[in-house]
């Protein structure tokens, strides 16, 4: 079959690149994709929300399963537009991608659905959220936009100074736009974070092994709040044993009150939670693969991905055997452009590709890349996923840095501590 990819960035480089790989795959298209889907697939120059022109590839390529990545056009409706014209899409509705495109619904949600989370708050205005934080106990908050705001519209909050000025920022001087026209105010837990994917076809729910991000931008989860720096899988802070508890407390729960509301969810549902001394709480749901943790996934999973998907379009996922794993570790680190997550340059020729290349059980995800007058520049914030294996996370981490060491252009950074914290448990079979 042809399958299209929609999306440009290193998640879609990533699920490109795997579903390639697939025997019952004869081309993978990618719309607009970078320089890297360019090498492992064929891009289509059309905008991942340019839905009419989108219809138009999969008519013309005979494209047969349509994956979408990002959040943006899911939360505009692409997969109903899909629909709509009887073609197969993997993802959510529009209805349904509220869980992500509205924090004030999901936080809703989860209440109504008994799923552990941090106490909240909604606000319409920043006069009310300010008179709520001036009258409360003055403790440390987080304070969200309500809409899209590419992964940076959350700010972590010591005090009542700091969540003033973030209600100021995001509510007043509107710098995530219209994703600030509601705030959620909620309680800042305390443990450690990670992420857990599944897979549900609205009945049926497949958990993907867990991973762990790194949002902060800088070494020892500092700084200003980005898309992502880096993701390693498996996560050891969540095992077996928590996993199942997650899939029974949060993930069945969830789903069986979306079907019960008329918003039946299909796709991938991303909870990213926080492991307290209390037990694993919902920070936020993602309605995608994760960017970067889709990355060290996709390294891992040795099961058929076109398979799962297909049979989660199909609504037919209980007759997918138990998924395969690598049982190696895999580590990706996020190479960004001097600036990011605030304003940087673009156009800077990137060095070292093909040397990272040659280094084994290593795949350089590109996500903000082109090409321009015969070379590989940059194009974005994160520039790079460089992702490698490794028999346990040290070893993955070591290889993904020697890969990192290869590559070079002006400006060019990365966070040097990336899954350290699995390090930091030297009694968990491999962490070390």
């Amino acid at each position: 079959m042809n399958v299209l990819v929609i999306g440009g960035g290193g998640r879609e480089h990533a699920l490109a690149w795997r579903i390639a790989q697939s025997p019952r795959v004869e081309r993978v298209l990618v719309a607009p994709g970078n320089a890297g889907t360019a090498e492992d697939a064929e891009n289509v120059g059309v905008s991942a929300t340019d839905f009419p022109g989108l219809v138009r590839v999969v008519r013309q390529n005979d494209v047969e399963l349509t994956v979408v990545g990002p959040e943006a056009p899911l939360a505009a409706g692409i997969v109903d537009a899909f629909h709509a014209e009887n073609l197969r899409v993997f993802g959510p509705t529009k209805l349904a991608a509220e869980l992500e495109a509205s924090k004030v619904f999901c936080k809703t949600l989860l209440r109504k659905a008994n799923v552990p989370t941090a106490e909240f708050r909604t606000f319409d205005s920043a006069e009310e959220a300010s008179r709520y934080l001036q009258d409360r106990e003055d403790m440390p908050v987080v304070v969200k936009a309500d809409g899209l705001a590419a992964g940076k519209g959350v700010m972590v909050c010591d005090d009542r100074h700091q969540a003033l000025d973030a209600v100021r920022r995001i509510a007043q001087e509107r710098q995530f736009g219209a994703a600030g026209d509601r705030l959620v105010i909620e309680e800042r837990l305390h443990g450690e974070e990670a992420s857990v994917l599944a897979i549900t076809d609205g009945r049926t729910i497949v958990t993907l092994q867990p991973a762990q991000d790194h949002k902060p931008a800088y070494d020892g989860d500092r700084g200003p709040n980005t898309g992502g720096m880096g993701a390693y899988s498996p996560a050891p802070v969540v095992d077996d044993a928590m996993l199942h508890w997650i899939e029974e407390h949060i993930f069945v729960p969830t789903v069986h009150t979306m079907n019960r509301i008329g918003r039946p969810f299909r796709g991938v549902l991303y909870a990213g939670l926080m492991i307290t001394g209390q037990g694993p709480k919902v920070l936020e749901f993602n309605v995608r693969f994760g960017d970067p943790e889709c990355q060290p996934l996709v390294m891992r999973l040795q099961t058929d991905l076109v398979e799962l998907l297909d049979l989660a379009v199909e609504g037919r996922l209980n007759e997918i055997d138990e998924l395969e794993w690598d049982p190696r570790a895999a580590v990706c680190v996020v190479m960004a452009s001097e600036g990011y997550p605030g304003q940087y340059s673009k156009g800077h020729p990137i060095r070292g590709l093909d040397e990272a290349a040659q280094l084994p059980d290593v795949k350089v995800f590109h996500a903000g890349t082109k090409r321009a007058d015969g070379q590989v520049v940059t194009a974005g914030g994160r520039v790079l996923g460089v992702t490698a294996l490794g028999e346990n996370i040290a070893q993955a981490k070591r290889n993904a840095y020697s890969a990192v060491r290869c590559i070079r252009w002006r400006g060019a950074w990365c966070r040097k501590d990336i899954s350290d914290k699995a390090l930091q448990r030297p009694q968990v079979p491999g962490s070390s």
